[in-house]
Protein backbone atom coordinates (compact mmCIF):
# COMPACT_ATOMS: atom_id res chain seq x y z
CA UNK A 1 0.00 0.00 0.00
CA UNK A 2 1.61 3.38 -1.12
CA UNK A 3 1.62 6.31 1.51
CA UNK A 4 -1.28 8.08 -0.72
CA UNK A 5 -3.53 5.24 -0.59
CA UNK A 6 -2.41 4.49 3.72
CA UNK A 7 -3.38 8.45 3.98
CA UNK A 8 -7.10 7.98 2.93
CA UNK A 9 -7.65 4.87 4.02
CA UNK A 10 -6.87 6.55 8.00
CA UNK A 11 -8.73 9.14 6.93
CA UNK A 12 -11.62 7.67 6.37
CA UNK A 13 -11.69 5.96 9.20
CA UNK A 14 -10.79 9.30 11.02
CA UNK A 15 -13.92 10.49 10.15
CA UNK A 16 -15.62 8.41 10.75
CA UNK A 17 -14.81 7.76 14.87
CA UNK A 18 -14.23 11.61 15.02
CA UNK A 19 -17.29 12.52 15.74
CA UNK A 20 -18.67 9.47 17.47
CA UNK A 21 -16.23 9.78 20.35
CA UNK A 22 -16.95 13.29 19.88
CA UNK A 23 -20.09 12.82 20.76
CA UNK A 24 -19.52 9.82 23.30
CA UNK A 25 -17.19 12.13 25.32
CA UNK A 26 -19.46 15.72 25.84
CA UNK A 27 -22.50 13.13 27.46
CA UNK A 28 -19.93 11.03 29.47
CA UNK A 29 -19.07 13.55 32.40
CA UNK A 30 -20.28 17.23 32.22
CA UNK A 31 -16.75 18.15 34.23
CA UNK A 32 -15.01 16.33 31.49
CA UNK A 33 -16.76 17.78 28.56
CA UNK A 34 -16.52 21.70 29.77
CA UNK A 35 -13.50 21.86 31.41
CA UNK A 36 -10.37 21.62 29.13
CA UNK A 37 -7.56 22.18 31.51
CA UNK A 38 -8.75 20.23 33.88
CA UNK A 39 -10.25 17.00 35.36
CA UNK A 40 -10.28 16.83 39.11
CA UNK A 41 -7.85 14.87 41.18
CA UNK A 42 -5.64 13.13 39.05
CA UNK A 43 -4.63 10.57 41.19
CA UNK A 44 -8.15 9.40 41.39
CA UNK A 45 -8.50 8.78 38.01
CA UNK A 46 -9.08 5.51 36.39
CA UNK A 47 -7.81 4.06 33.30
CA UNK A 48 -11.13 4.66 31.39
CA UNK A 49 -11.63 7.99 32.68
CA UNK A 50 -7.93 8.78 31.17
CA UNK A 51 -8.44 7.67 28.01
CA UNK A 52 -11.80 9.82 27.64
CA UNK A 53 -10.14 12.67 29.09
CA UNK A 54 -6.97 12.24 26.61
CA UNK A 55 -9.52 12.28 23.69
CA UNK A 56 -11.09 15.01 25.15
CA UNK A 57 -8.27 17.55 25.90
CA UNK A 58 -7.09 17.99 22.40
CA UNK A 59 -10.24 18.60 20.78
CA UNK A 60 -12.16 20.87 23.72
CA UNK A 61 -9.60 23.39 25.03
CA UNK A 62 -10.69 26.25 22.59
CA UNK A 63 -7.12 27.59 21.70
CA UNK A 64 -5.75 24.17 21.25
CA UNK A 65 -8.34 23.16 18.63
CA UNK A 66 -8.27 26.12 16.67
CA UNK A 67 -4.21 25.74 16.75
CA UNK A 68 -4.51 22.79 14.97
CA UNK A 69 -7.80 23.80 12.42
CA UNK A 70 -5.88 26.51 11.32
CA UNK A 71 -3.16 24.17 10.66
CA UNK A 72 -5.03 23.36 7.42
CA UNK A 73 -5.05 27.27 6.14
CA UNK A 74 -0.85 27.13 5.75
CA UNK A 75 -0.65 25.54 2.53
CA UNK A 76 1.65 22.54 3.59
CA UNK A 77 3.77 21.85 -0.01
CA UNK A 78 3.43 17.81 1.80
CA UNK A 79 0.99 17.84 4.14
CA UNK A 80 0.54 14.30 4.62
CA UNK A 81 4.50 14.13 5.87
CA UNK A 82 3.64 16.51 8.62
CA UNK A 83 1.13 14.04 10.57
CA UNK A 84 3.63 11.98 12.60
CA UNK A 85 6.19 14.89 13.39
CA UNK A 86 3.59 17.38 14.94
CA UNK A 87 1.88 14.45 16.54
CA UNK A 88 5.03 13.32 17.86
CA UNK A 89 6.11 16.78 19.12
CA UNK A 90 3.04 17.03 20.85
CA UNK A 91 3.35 13.95 22.65
CA UNK A 92 7.22 14.85 23.50
CA UNK A 93 5.44 17.93 25.22
CA UNK A 94 3.24 16.07 27.35
CA UNK A 95 5.53 13.50 28.79
CA UNK A 96 8.21 16.08 29.64
CA UNK A 97 5.18 17.69 31.48
CA UNK A 98 5.12 14.25 33.57
CA UNK A 99 9.08 14.88 34.41
CA UNK A 100 8.96 19.23 34.52
CA UNK A 101 5.81 20.73 35.67
CA UNK A 102 4.70 23.53 35.85
CA UNK A 103 4.46 25.83 39.18
CA UNK A 104 0.74 26.39 39.77
CA UNK A 105 1.37 30.47 39.93
CA UNK A 106 2.73 30.12 35.88
CA UNK A 107 0.08 28.36 34.91
CA UNK A 108 -1.77 31.44 33.48
CA UNK A 109 1.32 32.85 31.69
CA UNK A 110 1.47 29.47 29.78
CA UNK A 111 -1.78 29.10 28.90
CA UNK A 112 -1.13 33.03 27.46
CA UNK A 113 1.71 31.78 25.39
CA UNK A 114 -0.18 28.76 24.48
CA UNK A 115 -2.88 31.29 23.23
CA UNK A 116 -0.67 33.56 21.82
CA UNK A 117 0.84 30.95 19.60
CA UNK A 118 -2.42 31.34 17.45
CA UNK A 119 -0.91 34.80 16.51
CA UNK A 120 2.75 33.09 15.24
CA UNK A 121 0.51 30.63 13.52
CA UNK A 122 -0.87 33.69 11.70
CA UNK A 123 2.54 35.16 10.80
CA UNK A 124 3.13 31.67 9.33
CA UNK A 125 -0.14 31.10 7.29
CA UNK A 126 0.86 34.86 5.76
CA UNK A 127 4.68 33.70 4.84
CA UNK A 128 6.65 36.18 7.18
CA UNK A 129 7.35 32.91 9.62
CA UNK A 130 8.73 29.16 8.67
CA UNK A 131 6.12 25.90 9.06
CA UNK A 132 8.47 24.75 11.04
CA UNK A 133 7.80 26.74 13.98
CA UNK A 134 4.75 24.58 14.30
CA UNK A 135 6.71 21.68 16.04
CA UNK A 136 7.74 23.76 18.55
CA UNK A 137 4.66 25.39 19.24
CA UNK A 138 2.79 22.30 19.17
CA UNK A 139 5.06 20.90 21.20
CA UNK A 140 4.42 23.77 23.87
CA UNK A 141 0.61 23.12 23.79
CA UNK A 142 1.56 19.52 24.27
CA UNK A 143 2.83 20.27 27.87
CA UNK A 144 0.00 22.42 28.59
CA UNK A 145 -2.58 19.34 27.82
CA UNK A 146 -0.03 17.01 29.49
CA UNK A 147 0.30 19.04 32.70
CA UNK A 148 -3.84 18.00 33.13
CA UNK A 149 -2.75 14.24 34.03
CA UNK A 150 0.65 14.98 36.40
CA UNK A 151 0.48 12.64 40.01
CA UNK A 152 -1.63 10.09 38.05
CA UNK A 153 -1.35 6.43 38.14
CA UNK A 154 0.75 4.53 35.34
CA UNK A 155 -2.17 2.53 34.09
CA UNK A 156 -4.26 6.25 33.75
CA UNK A 157 -1.43 8.09 32.28
CA UNK A 158 -1.01 5.49 30.04
CA UNK A 159 -4.36 5.49 29.15
CA UNK A 160 -4.46 9.54 28.84
CA UNK A 161 -1.60 9.18 26.27
CA UNK A 162 -3.54 6.63 24.37
CA UNK A 163 -6.02 8.66 24.14
CA UNK A 164 -4.63 11.98 23.00
CA UNK A 165 -3.08 9.90 20.28
CA UNK A 166 -6.22 8.87 18.62
CA UNK A 167 -7.97 12.11 19.05
CA UNK A 168 -5.06 14.65 17.74
CA UNK A 169 -3.88 12.19 15.15
CA UNK A 170 -7.54 11.75 13.90
CA UNK A 171 -7.90 15.46 14.05
CA UNK A 172 -4.61 16.07 12.29
CA UNK A 173 -5.83 13.67 9.73
CA UNK A 174 -8.60 15.74 8.93
CA UNK A 175 -6.66 18.93 8.97
CA UNK A 176 -4.02 18.02 6.76
CA UNK A 177 -6.68 16.72 4.12
CA UNK A 178 -8.60 19.46 4.05
CA UNK A 179 -5.23 21.88 3.90
CA UNK A 180 -4.90 20.15 0.07
CA UNK A 181 -8.14 21.77 -0.96
CA UNK A 182 -8.63 24.74 1.15
CA UNK A 183 -5.74 26.50 -0.27
CA UNK A 184 -6.90 26.62 -3.72
CA UNK A 185 -10.57 28.53 -2.30
CA UNK A 186 -9.53 30.48 0.12
CA UNK A 187 -9.23 33.93 -1.62
CA UNK A 188 -8.35 36.36 1.99
CA UNK A 189 -5.75 34.85 3.63
CA UNK A 190 -5.64 38.37 5.54
CA UNK A 191 -8.70 38.86 6.68
CA UNK A 192 -8.45 35.17 8.17
CA UNK A 193 -5.37 35.72 9.79
CA UNK A 194 -6.43 39.19 11.03
CA UNK A 195 -9.03 37.25 12.95
CA UNK A 196 -6.88 34.51 14.41
CA UNK A 197 -4.66 37.38 15.74
CA UNK A 198 -7.30 39.15 17.59
CA UNK A 199 -8.61 35.74 19.02
CA UNK A 200 -4.92 34.75 20.12
CA UNK A 201 -4.61 37.95 22.06
CA UNK A 202 -8.33 38.21 23.58
CA UNK A 203 -7.44 34.52 25.05
CA UNK A 204 -4.17 35.93 26.13
CA UNK A 205 -6.16 38.36 28.32
CA UNK A 206 -7.94 36.92 29.95
CA UNK A 207 -5.81 34.02 30.77
CA UNK A 208 -3.89 36.50 32.20
CA UNK A 209 -6.50 38.74 34.18
CA UNK A 210 -8.83 35.71 35.09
Amino acid sequence: MNSKNFFHKNLKVSLIIFPVYLFFISIYNPVFAHHPFGMGESSTLTSWQGFISGIGHPLLGPDHLLFILAISLIGLRFPKKWILPLLGFGLIGSAIAQILSLPEFMIPYAEALVSLSLVLESLIILGYLPSSLLLPMISLHGYLIGGAIVGAEQSPLLSYFLGIFIGQGSLLLIVLYLSEHIGKILKNKNLVSGILIGIGAAFSWVALID
